[in-house]
């Protein structure tokens, strides 16, 4: 007889699981589907988290300026002019004018003002924006619309001031320079010194005349002189019927020359001296500012902020860099 036979245990372990390497196999292959599972739940869960941070932050950054406001009481309304006045951003007129529309509207407000920190800039948008403030105060002659100037508010900025009813300013503010520029650049000379041929083909003989690579003659010359001199006397018209008999004219007060604010209330470019809070409490009479201006959204700041904005610089640096500029 065989030793095997007589022990059990020894006899039957083979056949005891005859199938133990699949259902490991099964084990494993069922552990490994669990953790994907899991990792995919996790997956879902962080792009949830991730989604909800960006809804979050859309929110928060929503330009809701535009909104209206309503059941404000009696208040005076607040617009600031930060910065250039051009066809974008806080300066432009696409910015300003739906803000001074609200502002004039709103049955709570019973003044304006507009704050104005700005160097000066495009004079289309300068020239728009004193229009519908001409208009706005024909159409509210109950609702006085006063400046107040910041650090600055120079040329293009000025442009803007000269419509309102008063204009208030702190003694060092920087007041004036009515006048338009138009710079540029010439590299004609030194592509001849490289020895680099500029070929620019057009259709019309003075069709590439603001091209810095090409050569630029009198006849051009006078022809952009015309130009500014036409948008100066624009500016000048502009200050003397919103200044009228106040203002008190000398041979540089047009000549692009600029003033401190003592100097602009003697010379009637100012009114007085003022903030927007004494302006709303001792002019106004309304004490409760209430701020309608119409905030940069989302995409702006993230466009900025990045960078990305670049591109587009560069493709209007041309034409913006020789366009009369009140500044």
């Amino acid at each position: 007889m065989d030793d095997t036979s007589l022990n059990p245990a020894h006899s039957n372990a083979p056949s005891a699981k005859p199938n133990w390497e699949r259902e490991l196999l099964e084990k494993l292959a069922l552990e490994a589907l669990r953790e994907q599972r899991l990792r995919r739940r996790w997956g879902i869960f962080f792009k949830f988290v991730f989604l909800s941070l960006i809804l979050f932050g859309l929110y928060q950054f929503t330009d809701y300026g535009a909104a209206e406001i309503e059941n404000l009481g009696r208040h005076t309304a607040l617009i600031e002019i930060e910065g250039n006045i051009e066809s974008e951003g806080n300066g432009s007129a696409q910015a300003v004018i739906p803000a001074l529309n609200r502002a004039f509207a709103d049955a709570g407000s019973v003044g304006v003002v507009v704050r104005i920190n700005s160097p000066g800039g495009s004079p289309v948008q300068a020239g728009m924006i004193n229009d519908e403030i001409g208009r706005l105060r024909k159409a509210y002659p109950e609702k006085k619309l006063y400046v107040v100037v910041d650090e600055m508010c120079a040329s293009g900025g000025y442009y803007i001031a000269a419509a309102a009813d008063k204009i208030f300013v702190n003694k060092a503010s920087v007041v004036g320079s009515i006048g338009v520029l138009m710079d540029g650049f010439g590299f004609t000379g030194l592509m001849d010194k490289v020895g680099v041929e500029r070929r620019l083909m057009t259709a019309g003989e003075n069709k590439g005349f603001m091209d810095p690579f090409s050569p630029q003659t009198q006849k051009q010359k006078a022809f952009s002189q015309t130009m500014l001199n036409e948008i100066h006397q624009q500016f000048i018209d502009v200050v003397r019927k919103g200044r009228g008999k106040r203002l008190k004219e000398t041979p540089e007060m047009f000549s692009g020359l600029f003033w401190i604010g003592t100097k602009a209330v003697e010379l009637g470019l100012a009114d007085d001296f003022g903030t927007i809070d004494t302006v709303a409490r001792d002019v106004i009479k309304a004490e409760n500012v209430v701020d309608y201006t119409q905030k940069e959204g989302l995409p702006e700041r993230v466009l900025k902020k990045f960078g990305a904005a670049v591109g587009y610089g560069a493709i209007t640096s041309v034409w913006k860099g020789n366009a009369p500029s009140l500044r």
